[in-house]
């Protein structure tokens, strides 16, 4: 190989100047550059250089404690940041809410395409994702706190239609990641669990004039692989590092799984089951709304067990289960590995993944539920003193037909037990999800209704739908109190169904529901309810019921 090429990880970091704009690529731990990390954080440890750097970032890179992107979570060593999302770095969160940075969170598809846009020499970044969210500069532009003055994001009429152009800059470091590197610096990627954006980002750096810099496990003379499994090519390679092995894990919770690369293949059926809980509730009620040979995706966190749930069920293969980072098939993996796929049909760039949802690919998306209001917003971003971002949300949210927000109806220490298809409530939790009014707009329900999408929100003891007269609940667990358990810990009183019916009994059971065509009696139910909401929109088909809620 080049000798000029490979570098240590400590020569890396002395190339980084203050000041410079440095790009990170990666998924959770998937893809990410930790060596290089480390060594950087090492260096202004030691030595208060590189300082007032800029980090640019379309997932979230973490593991909510020390890795990924912590590294860089120092004042002094950071004085920008524009993320899709933030909750897996809480360092550098920290440092946001308390306006000791510059911080932005913008939409993790819209960055990823400002890669593509910079390494192409556009203007700026085109699109409608955001209109109407905190992204939008009516509300608040994506500016996380006061200290963040620059306006990013602009709104712009295009042929008489609202769109949002997203600002451009130069990029001086990309801090990527792959598995093999040739002689010429031609990298593959054959031990990764996903390509992500490496190759627009080694474009839009190396367009910018500044330097790539790419981690990898080993080198060699020359590839054995053909030309098509070059991820990122040499001519975009300025130098090589080799990570020890501890510092190159293909997630963040497994050192190596050969079903993420293909190499096998595992059952399909889950042989064990998980616990009966509220996460299987919400899982459950949500598989009984995913279509035969629906496109799909699922969001992180409480939506993940759907997967889980679809596969015990062996109803995996009825549907293509996708994830925004460019899994298509197969069984998404979760907690820190969340983003890999094991039994994928196909793995594409990230930017490509966005692309396809972006334009209204998916037929459903299932997200998760941290608070919503009457309007049916929801908040799944920002919290007082807690910082998340919205990740792929908005791109996702926005662009699909059928949206369904999955979440405990409370949150916080609970106690409810779920036995013999009965639903007991012996704790709520402490705070409640279905309030006055959010914090932070990333969904909003106003836009939604007049972008004609169906919206459905499910918990372990209700189901609702959004309509124009606002939240309509639709559905109760068995052994749930109407008043009690669900009007009393909400903060407003939402429209009640004339046709209001318990919720299916075998959610609640031991035993597998054995359905026979997930999706079909619940789809046509939610549709006819649309119509007739839409079709009588000059009278009420619901009733008020008074609440004591506050």
């Amino acid at each position: 190989m080049n000798q000029s090429k490979i570098i240590t990880a400590e020569k890396a970091a002395s190339l980084i100047h203050s000041n410079d704009m440095i790009v990170t690529g990666g998924f959770i731990g998937i893809g990410f550059a930790e060596s290089l990390a480390i060594a950087i954080e090492k260096r202004f440890i030691e030595e208060g250089q590189p300082n007032n750097l800029s980090l640019f970032y379309a997932a979230g890179q973490g593991d909510a404690n020390t890795r990924g992107l912590n590294h860089f979570g120092h004042q002094g060593m950071i004085k920008r940041v524009i993320g899709g999302h933030w909750g897996l770095a809480p360092s550098l969160g920290k440092l946001a809410i308390e306006n000791k940075i510059e911080a932005y969170n913008l939409p993790q598809g819209v960055i990823c395409h400002m890669f593509r846009d910079i390494a192409a020499g556009r203007p700026g970044t085109l699109t409608q994702v955001g209109l109407n969210t905190f992204v939008d500069p009516r509300h608040e532009g994506g500016k996380i706190n006061p200290r963040s003055e620059e306006d990013l994001v602009q709104l712009i009429d295009i042929n008489g239609q609202e769109s949002l152009l997203y600002k451009h800059f130069p990029l001086n470091i990309a801090l990527l990641r792959g598995t093999t590197a040739d002689s010429k610096g031609n990298i593959s990627m054959e031990r990764e669990a996903l390509p992500l954006d490496s190759l627009a980002i080694a474009q839009a750096v190396k367009n910018s004039g500044g330097r790539v810099l790419v981690q990898v496990e080993q080198v060699t003379d020359q590839h054995l692989l053909t030309p098509d499994r070059i991820r990122i090519p040499g001519i975009l390679v300025d130098h090589v590092i080799i990570a020890p092995a501890a510092e190159h894990p293909q997630t963040f919770a497994e050192d190596f799984n050969p079903a993420y690369t293909g190499q096998i293949r595992i059952p399909s059926k889950q042989t064990t089951t998980s616990a009966l809980d509220c996460r299987k509730v919400i899982a459950r009620r949500a598989l009984m709304e995913l279509q035969k040979n629906a496109v799909v995706n699922l969001g992180i966190g409480m939506p993940e067990m759907v997967a889980n749930v679809a596969a015990e069920e062996d109803k995996i293969n009825d549907f293509t289960l996708t994830v925004e980072p460019g899994g298509i098939g197969g069984q998404p993996a979760s907690g820190l590995s969340f983003g890999a796929v094991s039994n994928a049909e196909a793995v594409i760039d990230q930017p490509a993944q966005f692309d396809f949802y972006d334009g209204g690919g998916l037929d459903q998306a299932f997200l998760g539920l941290a608070e919503t209001c009457p309007e049916g917003h929801v908040n799944v971003s920002k919290f007082s003193s807690k910082l998340a971002g919205a990740g792929g949300f908005i791109n996702i949210t926005q662009n699909t037909q059928d949206v369904y927000f999955l979440g405990t109806f409370t949150s916080g220490k609970q106690q409810i037990d779920v036995a013999d298809g009965l639903l007991k409530i012996t704790e709520n939790g402490p705070l409640k999800k279905f309030k006055k009014s959010v914090q932070q707009i990333t969904f909003n329900g106003e836009y939604a209704i007049r972008s004609r999408q169906r919206v459905t929100f499910i918990t372990e003891r209700a189901v609702f739908k959004l309509t124009a007269k606002g939240l309509l609940l639709t559905e109760i667990a068995p052994g749930i109190d109407l008043q009690k358990d669900i009007l009393d810990q909400m903060e407003f009183t939402p429209l009640i169904d004339d046709d209001l019916s318990p919720m299916d009994s075998r959610l609640f059971n031991e035993k597998p529901m054995r359905l026979e065509h997930p999706g079909s009696r619940s789809m046509q139910h939610m549709r006819s309810l649309m119509k007739k909401v839409l079709e009588r929109s000059d009278r009420s088909t619901s009733r008020m019921i008074t609440s004591t809620a506050s």
